[in-house]
């Protein structure tokens, strides 16, 4: 029996990684968002809208795994299928506050429902599958 662990290759568990090995501290951006299909088309041609549900900001130290971060969104709310993630910089080895990243975590939802180009965040689904989204 093998004793890998399929989750340190994640998408999640590759950005948490990535934030803490940044040489100023970071402060991730969570946008949790609900996506409802206009037709039945093959997911990757399927079209519809993406409305903004709730933010959560955490230090990357706060975060492990996937699972354990939705089990904690959906302690705020069950009504989300996808996360648009940001980082933010912090400067002179502090990470950034929650206060100082309130106006980037509006801004996430200002371009979502703006429809805006999103290529900045990275998305992912709730079982952690990348979601590449194409405007028209």
């Amino acid at each position: 029996m093998s004793n890998t662990n399929p989750m340190v290759d994640s998408n999640f568990q590759k950005l948490v990684s990535a934030a803490k090995s940044q040489a100023e501290p970071q402060r991730l951006l969570f946008l949790l968002a609900k996506s409802e299909r206009e037709n039945k088309a093959k997911k990757s041609k399927a079209r519809g809208t993406i409305t903004p549900i709730a933010c959560v900001d955490k230090l990357p130290e706060e975060l492990s795994t996937i699972k354990k971060f939705t089990s904690e969104a959906d302690q705020i709310t069950t009504d989300w299928d996808m996360i648009l993630i940001a980082g933010m910089n912090g400067s002179g080895g502090k990470a950034p506050t929650t206060e100082e990243a309130e106006p980037l975590l509006n801004k996430m939802a200002n371009d979502l429902m703006g429809g805006q180009d999103l290529s900045r965040y990275l998305i992912l689904t709730r079982d952690d599958q990348q979601v590449e989204l194409m405007s028209e």
